[in-house]
């Protein structure tokens, strides 16, 4: 049955959830976020406990994801109208996994006897990591971080990844509501089997959370710094959106770039970074506008990372494009090129672009780009650098193939302008705190109109910046020691349990008679 008082319970757990993340940051309303959904999933027929979970989705997703309208809307030749759609579009699709989970949730606490504090836990798991990798993937907003700012909890996620810091958030809700909901009614009725289930559950579920906060302090204590430091200056150079490509800006633009250069370069940097597509032409070794950047970067006495747009040459011998990162020494030589490896669908290529090639008319650059291929780690004196492009920084298993093949920074390069003054750049930058957690590399962040900062490899903000302003900000950075993190080896080994767990639950409901005979 499906009532009024549900969907109220409904968006309740959805608003809790908007607020544990940025822009808001109560981080300790998500360890309670998700009750009001459990009591309303109580006695709930599969179908009802679909609907009830997608109305907290569709809640959440519309609440923390409207920057989408800007994007669309500011960025596209869609009317308003329908820029609106796309995002209910998107929250209605994305809602879906928390109807899934609400429903395998519902069914499973009705026949088994498994404790919602492990249900909740693990299914909340393998919904996140298919949200993270099903279609073109979208890990924005997964649980764990919203807990960004709780460093002694996140430090074992270089052991589980961000997946255990959604493990252990989703599965405090399940215990309260285990001990508050379930318990007190169930207690005198369930057998003794099914009292040690619950109570084995509970005792288990907070030993690992006592384990993880123990952790977490030993972690923070210890040192994860190599034999090396350098010295980083990141420019944020606030260049409007809509005058990035115009040709009549171009040389305002470059100018800008410089001259914050040359005040970072006053402060002897080894290293400088400029934001995604700083440069507003099509970076050439042969083209005057490039050899103009390569020799002013001899002025500077530091090697720079710039994003721009290269050309390649395609499998045919037509022209294709690519969304770059290339490292310049201070010699003025470009000396390394990392071409981005997932891109944005619909703002760098249109999923299924020969079969709708009217988007390409309505969405600005959409199907320029070609993906990349390598993995590449750029190497300067005393730092082997990962340069992470925009929302790349958002993939854990992206970041930690460039740390196993020996990159001890991580440097992402990223363009918000896209944003405009939405909660988007604050969840953009909370997300690589975790990238540097896990794989126990710092983070340099240079963006456009903001965030741009500095992350240690314990998730400590070393120092960031507001968004559109024109800034120079300076850091010495500690690189990785080369020692990998568990995480970096094995990836996500601890979010695979949680999906073996969850489809052995699953099958006990859907098969309950061959496990009796069994």
């Amino acid at each position: 049955m499906f009532k009024r008082t549900d969907i109220v319970y409904s968006i309740v757990s959805g608003a809790l959830l908007i607020l544990s993340f940025p822009p808001f940051e109560f981080y300790p309303l998500a360890w309670f976020a998700l009750i009001p959904l459990f009591i309303a999933l109580k006695d709930k027929g599969m179908k009802a406990s679909f609907y009830t979970g997608g109305i907290t989705g569709f809640t959440f997703f519309s609440g923390t994801l409207y920057w989408v309208f800007h994007s669309i809307y500011h960025y596209s030749a869609i009317p308003a109208v329908f820029a609106v759609l796309l995002v209910f579009i998107l929250s209605l699709f994305l809602s879906i996994y928390f109807g899934l989970f609400s429903m395998l949730f519902s069914a499973i606490s009705e026949r088994s006897r498994m404790p919602a504090v492990f249900t909740a836990s693990v299914l909340w798991v393998t919904f996140e990591v298919a949200r993270s990798y099903a279609v073109t993937g979208f890990p924005w907003l997964l649980l764990g971080y919203s807990q960004y700012k709780f460093l002694s909890l996140i430090q074992v996620s270089d052991i589980t990844g961000v997946y255990g810091i959604s493990f252990l958030t989703a599965g405090f809700n399940g215990a309260i509501f285990d001990v508050i909901f379930l318990w007190p009614g169930k207690l005198n009725k369930m057998p003794l089997l099914g009292r040690s289930h619950l109570t084995a559950g509970l005792v288990i579920y907070f030993a690992i959370l006592i384990f993880s906060l123990s952790y977490g302090l030993l972690k923070l204590n210890s040192s994860y710094n190599g034999p090396q430091k350098i010295k980083a200056s990141v420019i944020q150079g606030n260049i409007p959106q809509d005058i990035k490509w115009n040709d009549d800006a171009m040389k305002n633009i470059i100018q800008t770039y410089k001259s914050l250069s040359l005040d970072a370069a006053s402060g002897s940097p080894g290293l400088i970074v400029w934001p995604e597509a700083a440069l507003p032409f099509v970076f050439s070794k042969e083209d005057a506008l490039s050899k103009d950047i390569l020799d002013f970067q001899k002025s500077t006495g530091a090697y720079l990372i710039t994003g721009a747009v290269t050309r390649k040459e395609g499998a045919e011998g037509g022209t294709l494009y690519a969304n770059s990162a290339i490292m310049i020494s201070s010699a003025g030589e470009a000396v390394s090129v990392y071409d981005k490896i997932h891109l944005v669908p619909f703002g760098e290529y249109v999923p299924l672009g020969p079969f709708f090639p009217f988007i390409k008319k309505l969405v600005v650059a959409a199907g320029d780009f070609m993906p990349g291929e390598e993995n590449t780690v750029m190497e300067m004196p005393g730092a082997k650098i990962a340069s992470l492009i925009c929302y790349e920084i958002i993939f854990p298993g992206i970041a930690r193939k460039f740390v196993d093949k020996g990159a001890n920074v991580f440097v992402t390069i990223t363009n918000d302008a896209w944003f405009g003054r939405t909660a988007a750049p604050y969840q953009h930058f909370s997300m690589a705190v975790f990238r540097a957690v896990e794989n126990r590399v710092p983070v340099i962040r240079a963006a456009n109109t903001g965030i741009s900062g500095f992350i240690d490899q314990k998730g400590n903000i070393l120092g960031m910046t507001d968004i559109f302003i024109q800034a120079v900000i300076t850091k010495e950075v500690s690189v990785g020691s080369g020692d990998k993190s568990f995480y970096t080896k094995y990836g996500d080994l601890f979010a695979f349990f949680c999906i073996i767990s969850s489809v052995i639950l699953a099958a006990n409901r859907l098969f309950p008679e061959r496990q009796k005979r069994l």
